[in-house]
């Protein structure tokens, strides 16, 4: 079931609004009677190591050092140490 309240309801009576939303209910805030958020129960988001494994495909240069990135670090080859 959703509830709507108002902007200042909600921050007069947040407390109370995530009491409501812990025991499963959703609530939309308002702000000049348009919705513009919503309060719903937390999802946590599961995490999947090695999603993409066996998709990708690379050569083994792909860890050999860039040049061009070494000489952003460390400067042109020909600069005197």
């Amino acid at each position: 079931m959703t509830i709507t309240v108002s902007l200042h309801e909600a921050r007069t009576h947040l407390s109370r609004l995530i009491e409501r939303v812990a025991a499963g209910e959703d609530v939309a805030i308002s702000k000049a009677g348009t919705p513009v958020a919503d309060l719903v129960p937390h999802r946590s988001a599961g995490v999947v190591f090695g999603g993409v494994r066996g998709e990708l495909v690379y050569g083994d240069d792909a860890f050999a050092v860039d040049p061009e990135i070494q000489r952003m670090f460390y400067g042109p080859d020909d600069v005197a140490s």
